[in-house]
């Protein structure tokens, strides 16, 4: 068989060039998704901004996003890939030495990994969990608050989807837990776009939420209102607390909504589920005797 034709039937290859883990220096060859060849099959946009893609009859289930973060198999360090030699001594030590309990804390989740073999559900879902923990011991100089949230709705799509497989091991309670913890990061973010204590423009490029789309900071501000709408109940158990957290989100949105309707260049999709989602903002608000 012929390379090429070895190659159609593949959805990945390894690097040719070593990657170098900078915390225990394991050397790896990072796993990367062929492009094109009818691997991907787009689907729907959905309400949380991820591209839904359609089960490939060649291939079976293919997914960008499994390929995204770099982790090092051996001490399960994960960063974005323009993260991964980006380390000051003190976060080098501080992830180095949380390596155990690294370990131990996504193997008790998703049990045994072996990053040495090829990306698939498990693994993506455990490299976006890795990401989480391993930024969350970054400084702010690497803006690690936006890059959580990321991770952290990232994580919460592959808890879905292992929910939908495995309906009785208990992955929904982890994917809302994952999107209630997304909610409260994304809102942080929107605080550090105003306030300039992390270089959140650094983040600019990996925002996403998704890979096929980049929607930037509105993005940011969309998923902000939408996960506050989703989990208004646990982010503020009271009505009256409701409602303040609501109409924070609201006047936000609304900037996002003024701009998009006068200008061209926003893209449309987001413009379109924007209008929507601050429409269901108004009813949820007068219902609840709050700002109309």
């Amino acid at each position: 068989m012929s390379l090429a034709a070895a190659q159609s039937k593949k959805v990945s290859f390894r690097a040719k060039e070593s990657t170098v883990c900078p915390i225990c220096d394991e050397n790896h060859q990072k796993e990367q998704m062929f492009q094109g060849g009818g691997r991907l099959i787009a689907g729907k946009l959905a309400q949380d901004l991820r591209r839904l893609y359609e089960k490939n009859r060649k291939f079976g289930r293919v997914s960008p996003l499994d390929y995204v973060m770099s982790v090092c198999p051996r001490c399960l360090y994960s960063s974005f890939p323009k993260d991964w030699s980006a380390l000051n001594p003190a976060d080098n030590e501080a992830i180095r030495m949380a390596t155990d309990s690294r370990r131990s804390y996504i193997e008790k989740i998703l049990g045994p990994l072996d990053f040495t073999g090829d990306r698939q559900i498990v693994l993506g879902a455990a490299s976006y969990l890795l990401g989480m923990d391993c930024y969350q011991l970054r400084g702010a100089s690497v803006a690690p608050t936006p890059k959580k949230a990321v991770c952290a709705i990232r994580a919460a799509w592959y808890f879905s989807d292992l929910h939908e497989e495995f309906p009785h091991i208990g992955y929904d309670k982890i994917r809302d837990f994952l999107y209630q913890k997304a909610a409260v990061i994304y809102g942080y973010t929107l605080e550090l776009m105003q306030n300039g204590n992390e270089p959140v423009d650094q983040a600019a490029g990996m925002l996403g939420p998704d890979t096929d789309n980049n929607w930037g900071f509105d993005g940011v501000i969309y998923l902000n209102a939408y996960l506050t709408k989703k989990f208004k109940d646990q982010m503020a158990p009271k009505p009256e607390d409701q409602v303040l957290l609501l109409s924070r989100a609201k006047r936000t949105l609304a900037r996002l909504y003024g701009s998009g309707k006068a200008s061209k260049g926003k893209p449309g999709p987001i413009v379109e589920m924007t209008r929507e989602l601050y429409d269901e903002y108004n009813a949820i608000l007068e219902a609840m005797g709050g700002e109309k």
